[in-house]
This record gives structure tokens, sequence and C-alpha cells, in this order.
């Protein structure tokens, strides 16, 4: 199962990136009965907060969010002009803000980060449960 979106160039895009995921996710778990938990549903919430936010904060134009799910996670990539690769700041705890790449990184099972002919994409992957390592249906 794959959707994507075309998101608006104004602050709002981040709040309706956020709701069209957790739209997402609710068909996943209706329609392909997948198992999806509030850990899940509050982790790519946030995952896909802090990357669109990062697009309207430094890349110009249009933003593509696109969220695919397999049996065990759930794809976010998130798509935009600026071809500059962004690199999560060195740890200091008495920095205010700019830490969206730590946490992101710290709360995916994978990240990627990769050039397009023009811009770049940026995916991560959330486990859809608990425990990413039971088997299916556990």
């Amino acid at each position: 199962m794959r959707v994507g979106y075309a998101l608006g160039e104004d602050a709002s895009c981040i709040a309706d990136a956020r709701h069209h995921a957790v739209a997402f996710l609710d068909r996943a778990s209706d329609e392909q009965h997948l198992p999806v938990s509030t850990r899940a549903r509050e982790l790519t919430q946030l995952v896909v907060s802090e990357l669109v936010t990062n697009t309207r904060k430094y890349a110009p134009g249009p933003v593509l969010l696109e969220l695919r799910v397999t049996a065990r996670t759930v794809e976010i990539s998130v798509w935009d002009s600026d071809p500059n690769v962004p690199a999560p700041r060195d740890a200091d705890p008495s920095r205010i803000g700019q830490h969206g790449l730590e946490i992101v990184q710290a709360v995916v099972e994978d990240f990627l980060v990769q050039r397009e002919p023009v811009g770049k994409r940026i995916t991560a992957r959330i486990a859809l449960t608990d425990d990413p390592g039971a088997p299916f249906g556990a």
C-alpha cells in the first residue's frame, strides 16, 4: 500500500502531513489488517512532522510526501528541491532547537538520504509493532 501527497508551501502543510500519515496508517490497519501500534502511530507523526518541518524551513518550492506500508514497517519519504544533504549536528544539550534529524535517527529503524536529479529524498522506516523483531502476527 502506497500513497503520495503534494504539500502546500505554508506552515499548515506540516499538520496536513501528520493527518495524512495517521489516516494512511488507519487505512493500512483496517484494509490490510496490519497491526499498527500506538508507538508506531506516534513515531510516524513525529518523523513526518520533523522531516516536513525541515523541508519547509530549508528548501524552497514544493514538498512531496510518500507513505508506504509493508507487513512490518511504514516507510516515510519526503522529497524537496534543495540538493543539500542534511546532517545531524553534534550532540549539545545546551543547544536550543535544530535537533530534528537527531530525533528522527534515534527513533527509526532505517534512515536514508538520496540525491535526486532535482533535490533530494529522505526516507525513514518505522516498525509497525512495538517489538520489531517479533515474527509477523506475534
